[in-house]
């Protein structure tokens, strides 16, 4: 029988201590949309689906938050009082822009990818970066990809969906088959919920909402047959995948029974969980077992949403709180992570 090279090894005890789900944010992207045509839209419909309430403790949030997110040194000294040595860092999801035309969204993404370059170059041996690509048009994609890579970034991070497009669209084969073959880190993280106003209070928005995201574009990539057709492509799922790994069972049971949810994929759902990457941001030791469990111990990385509010002040206490076995913790800690993004 062929190793399991998912599995976690000796050499993770000695790997170093990598956050995966971390952000920084361009202000430069914003001054570049400024004004344009479909901001103002965009803005509005995110204020109707956080509500007045969310918005009104957000902003101070994230304003008070900006040093970490925008200064090199003031993100090193949060690092080392959390124990963390290396950053995966991704741009903050409000500068995807997906409503902005061809040349706009061109801009976007070089502008972004080149500032989050930028950002990790003040400490090469401590940042990683990824870059974006314009999800709405997928002929901008591969290019995306290819510019974002060509810095030296490890990859790009994406939404749950488009306007008019999920995941399983044909017309984003090429982007999955590029980042298949380059190696690349495909970073799903969600902005914005669909179910819009139902979520406008209590902030649901997030709780609700983005678990909810990360477990629809997930079963689109499974279900439409993503993961057969590019074995090798790396995707890394935020907030533990949200609900889907946990409820893995009830697609299962419909993969199984009903042949409309069975025809677009080769193996049972839960299979394809250990061909995909997690965060560890699930907020509850016990769900975060059930994921080792179901994801496996080598496909489930460290994350703390650095520096939001919803995010873990301190991930290495949050993981030690699952009380995983030592090969388990370490391999999580850094180990898997050190693998994911190792320059071959």
């Amino acid at each position: 029988m062929a190793a399991d090279r998912t599995a976690p090894g000796a050499d993770t005890l000695a790997a170093p201590t990598v956050d995966v789900h971390a952000h920084v944010l361009l202000p430069e992207v914003e001054a570049l949309v400024a004004g344009l045509p479909g901001l103002d839209e965009a803005r509005a419909l995110d204020a109707r689906r956080n509500g007045p309430d969310a918005l009104a403790v957000s902003g101070p949030m994230v304003r008070e938050r900006v040093p970490r997110l925008t200064d090199p040194a003031v993100r090193l000294t949060a690092m080392d009082s959390q124990g963390v040595d290396i950053q995966l860092v991704s741009p903050s999801p409000s500068h995807y822009h997906y409503w902005a035309d061809e040349e706009s969204a061109e801009k976007v993404y070089r502008l972004a990818n080149e500032a989050t370059a930028a950002h990790c170059s003040a400490a090469p041996d401590r940042l990683r970066g990824l870059g974006l690509v314009p999800l709405q048009h997928p002929d901008h994609l591969v290019p995306a990809l290819d510019h974002a890579l060509g810095l030296g970034l490890a990859g790009v991070e994406i939404s749950s969906h488009a306007p008019g497009r999920e995941l399983s669209d044909p017309a984003y084969e090429p982007f999955w088959g590029r980042a298949a073959e380059t190696g690349a880190v495909v970073f799903l993280h969600p902005f914005g919920c669909t179910l819009d106003e139902r979520l406008d209070r209590w902030y649901l928005s997030n709780t609700v909402g983005q678990p909810t995201e990360n477990a629809v574009a997930l079963s689109h990539l499974i279900f439409s047959g993503v993961l057969d057709r590019h074995p090798a492509l790396k995707v890394l799922a935020a907030h533990g995948g949200g609900y889907l790994p946990t409820h893995i069972g009830r697609s299962d049971h419909a993969w199984a029974t009903r042949s409309d949810a069975g025809a677009g994929c080769a193996q049972p759902p839960s299979s394809y969980l250990r061909r995909l990457y997690f965060d560890s941001l699930v907020h509850d030791p016990y769900v975060l077992r059930e994921l080792v469990r179901v994801a496996g111990a080598g496909r489930v990385l460290l994350g703390s949403d650095f520096p939001f509010d919803m995010g873990t002040e301190d991930p290495v206490a949050a993981l030690r709180a699952a009380r995983l076995s030592d090969a388990d913790f370490h391999a999580v800690r850094g180990g898997n992570a050190t693998a994911l993004l190792r320059k071959d």
